[in-house]
């Protein structure tokens, strides 16, 4: 990239925070409209707690990240939702006073405090599709086992093809595949993230209906005073700003360092911005108190 493309991008990226302005520049313009409002953080995790890697297996987020999202959840009630397993989650996160929504808020769980017995879960509503994931699974690695670079996960309640380490002449081949596949099993939709595709259940269920499900769980469902913050960078994450844009009410953050459409409020440039904002967010409640 040379230096002309470079300075365009960073213009174009000037111009976009004037309609996205960055969250920690304008910090205490979204406290002063929280005032008094029972505030609730929702994280997305990878690209957002946690750099995006190149083996998706290795998204560990930082000591320093681990402990200021510890800070959040005793100041706040805090959820992670995330397109990864739930179980993955918190295999990367592992701090159980957090709700937890996997799969893109197809499962979600409760904070370990918050349960009685040995009964964990909370909320499934795509388990009758569990046998169709197993299918889809199966026949993505009978068809993608000749293209280099692919990697299959399961999540649960939906599959994530990455792609990033696919060469660009296979690509339109892979893409083709999956396609083929995912056409076979007609309850199941098809959509793109960050060197991804995802296939989940086709059924009225996303990132924004986990945060409504999860407001209502806290008793907040229909509440005038409740002020819920979402940070995350993927186009799953327009879901949960298209819910707080028609709640009317709540901050919706998004992490990117280029210009982007979406429907969020604000901005941060990558996951040590995201750091810095929820440091700011403990300090501002303990300083509150």
């Amino acid at each position: 990239m040379g230096l002309l493309e470079l300075s365009t991008n960073e213009n174009e990226y000037l111009s976009w925070l004037k309609k996205h302005p960055s969250a920690l520049e304008t910090f205490d313009e979204i406290i002063v409209k929280a005032k008094g409002d029972k505030i609730v953080v929702f994280l997305d995790y990878d690209g957002t707690l946690s750099n995006i890697v190149p083996n998706p297996d290795e998204a560990f987020m930082s000591k320093k990240m681990k402990t200021v999202v510890g800070e959040v959840a005793r100041c706040f009630p805090t959820a992670i939702i995330s397109g990864r397993s739930r179980d993955k989650v918190y295999e990367f996160v592992k701090l159980d006073d957090i709700y937890y929504a996997g799969s893109h808020g197809l499962d979600i769980a409760a904070p370990f405090q918050c349960i009685k017995g040995d009964e964990v879960v909370l909320f499934q509503p795509a388990q009758k599709y569990l046998p169709s994931i197993y299918k889809i699974l199966d026949a993505l690695k009978e068809e993608t086992r000749n293209i280099k670079g692919v990697v299959l996960e399961n999540n649960k309640f939906c599959v994530t093809v990455h792609f990033r380490h696919v060469s660009n002449k296979d690509f339109s081949m892979l893409e083709e595949l999956v396609t083929s596949v995912v056409h076979n099993f007609k309850e199941f939709r098809l959509s793109n993230g960050k060197k991804v595709f995802e296939i989940r259940p086709d059924i009225e269920w996303d990132k924004g209906h986990a945060l409504e499900y999860l407001l209502e769980t806290l008793g907040y469902g229909s509440s005038n005073d409740v002020f819920p913050i979402y940070i995350g960078d993927d186009r799953t994450d327009e879901d949960a700003f298209k819910a707080i844009k028609n709640r009317g009410k709540g901050y919706s953050i998004v992490v990117s360092s280029t210009e982007k459409d979406t429907m969020a409020l604000y901005s941060l440039r990558n996951p040590c911005d995201v750091k810095k904002f929820l440091s700011r967010l403990v300090s501002w409640k303990k300083g509150s108190n």
